[in-house]
């Protein structure tokens, strides 16, 4: 029975190593594709709620996005402060995006009570939308990117991230022209499964689809490795195993 199941799993990894090798040979036409799609050159805004979410989620994104010539910003809602490590991990966010290709300069970090990073709050939906707004306004930010409804981890500040930008578009508040992706959350199976995950999403729809390379795997796990304070043994075995390293599927409000 061991032996039957060892060879399954080897099966498996072979299956979604052959997926990645056809993915690699189309990664240049794929990626004119999604460039018409997305924009070639937009600006783009990555909405965050703590250090750390940038490389642990969206590391796939930000990659995809450089890939496509996006020039990228980042707003992170907290300075990750729930175990009072707020200003280490602030200097592990700018670190990080060093090694993601975003520039301190593009980088901005709200520090407020209003926002705590604790997951028993409930942050304001309208105090949030409000923030969000301002910083697309006067950034003349032309796509948004940020979390789903399931906040892929379930955290509420998450979440709220993602109800202020629903009720922003569905309002109809957003400056014209102004596109919102949020990052699908997948059930804890899907989620462990690293590259064996990606026949799955193969088959299943998408407005956008990056895989990273395997060079910038290792590059996505050198950001994440900038933080420091928050690599526990649990957080060592998500670079390994989490499928939110390697893919990120998205899809438009």
């Amino acid at each position: 029975m061991e032996a039957a199941g060892l060879l399954g799993l080897a099966a498996a990894a072979l299956l979604a190593w052959g997926f990645l090798r056809v993915w690699d040979s189309r990664e240049r036409t794929k990626s004119q594709e999604q460039a018409g799609v997305l924009g070639d050159g937009s600006r783009t805004l990555l909405v965050i709620a703590h250090p750390d979410d940038e490389a642990m989620f969206f590391a796939p994104t930000v990659l995809g996005l450089a890939r496509l010539g996006h020039r990228l910003s980042l707003l992170c809602f907290s300075a990750g402060n729930f175990y009072n490590q707020g200003e280490i991990r602030k200097k592990e966010l700018l670190q990080s995006c060093d090694v993601l290709g975003i520039p301190p300069s593009s980088i901005m970090i709200i520090d407020n009570r209003d926002f705590p990073d604790d997951p028993s709050v409930q942050w304001d939906t309208e105090r949030v939308a409000s923030i969000l707004l301002q910083h697309i306004e006067m950034n003349s930010i032309n796509l948004v990117v940020t979390f789903d409804e399931g906040g892929v981890s379930g955290h509420s500040n998450h979440i709220a991230l993602y109800a202020a930008m629903r009720t922003l578009h569905s309002e109809g508040r957003l400056p014209k022209g102004c596109s919102v992706l949020t990052l699908q959350s997948v059930n804890v199976l899907r989620k462990y499964i690293s590259l064996l995950d990606l026949p799955f999403t193969l088959l299943r729809r998408q407005d956008v689809l990056f895989v990273l390379t395997s060079k910038e795997v290792a590059q996505a796990k050198r950001a994440m490795s900038c933080h420091h304070s928050q690599l526990l043994w649990f957080r060592r075995l998500y670079v390994l195993f989490s499928r939110y390293m390697r893919i990120n599927s998205l899809y438009f409000l």
